[in-house]
């Protein structure tokens, strides 16, 4: 049977990971279970199972500004520890990464080999994430993320939720478009890749379409009953915050296409079958 390591167990992805791993053979590690920096702890959580999938990340991205090497030691040394302890053992490795990789100055869809270039320290260190991992087990998977929501923690979606109960309106931006991606869904299609044994690589681990974040947020208040007409637009630069964000942070889905998967359903499907579970 086929033993599967959870890092990052306790976040909303690594909830949602083991949701979709129910039933089947898991290590489940939150971080104060596991510190990925610490080599020998790694060393010793990732012997004997078969499968290791990262979920772990430092993700405060305004604070990353001012503390990258916190960022650092767990988004790439971290990374790092665990891609070695599984390419030492054979297992297999599975990295979540972002869409913060990419510089979001694009007009059409990044491809998976598009080069990246990061705008700020949250985005920095994901990349080097993404370069140790590589270096260290040729045959590992990169599954890149965005604009990701759900039940078990702090996001976008549940934010306006919550902003719902307590303003008459809220403001959100206009000009930031990107893909809404559902927890669940990305931890279903990355059990399908493991399950499917599809090839190495990067793939882009994203619901299908786009929308800004104002458009998302009123699809929040249309699937909830509420009146959209509550949310009013704005821009980015009313929104002034340390770190700096992506304009444009849709990505391509020609990975899964190659491996003979279908890309991901589209967000709007996917935010109608969440909604209930996140307003429970």
């Amino acid at each position: 049977m086929t033993r599967y390591l959870i890092a990052g167990a306790n976040g909303m992805l690594g909830r949602d990971l083991q949701r979709a791993l129910a039933g089947r053979d898991v290590v489940a590690l939150g971080r104060s279970d596991l510190d990925i920096v610490d080599e020998d702890a790694v060393r010793a959580a990732v012997a004997g199972v078969d499968v290791v999938v990262n979920a772990a990340a430092y993700t405060a991205v305004d604070a990353a500004e001012s503390d990258e090497d916190a960022a650092f030691a767990v988004n790439a040394t971290g990374a790092g520890n665990l891609a070695a302890a599984a390419a030492a053992t054979g297992a297999r490795m599975v990295q979540v990464s972002t869409d913060y990789v990419f510089r979001g100055d694009a007009t059409t869809p990044y491809a998976e080999d598009a080069p990246i270039d990061p705008l700020g320290a949250y985005g920095r260190t994901k990349a080097a994430g993404e370069r140790l991992v590589r270096e260290r087990h040729p045959g590992s998977h990169i599954v890149r993320t965005a604009w990701l929501y759900g039940a078990d923690g702090p996001n976008f979606v549940t934010t306006m939720l919550r902003l719902a109960g307590e303003r008459d309106t809220v403001q959100v931006v206009t000009d930031q478009s990107g893909q809404p991606t559902w927890s669940a869904d990305l931890a279903a299609r990355i059990v399908e890749l493991l399950d499917r044994d599809v090839a190495p690589g990067v793939y882009h681990g994203t619901n299908s379409g786009e929308a800004s974040w104002f458009e998302l947020a009123r699809a929040v208040f249309v699937g909830t009953g509420l009146d959209p007409e509550r949310v009013l637009p704005t821009d980015a630069a009313s929104f002034v915050r340390p770190a700096p964000r992506p304009a444009y942070s849709v990505l391509g889905h020609d990975g899964w296409r190659a491996a003979g998967l279908p890309a991901m359903r589209p967000w709007r499907d996917a935010l109608a079958e969440a909604l209930p579970e996140l307003i429970s």
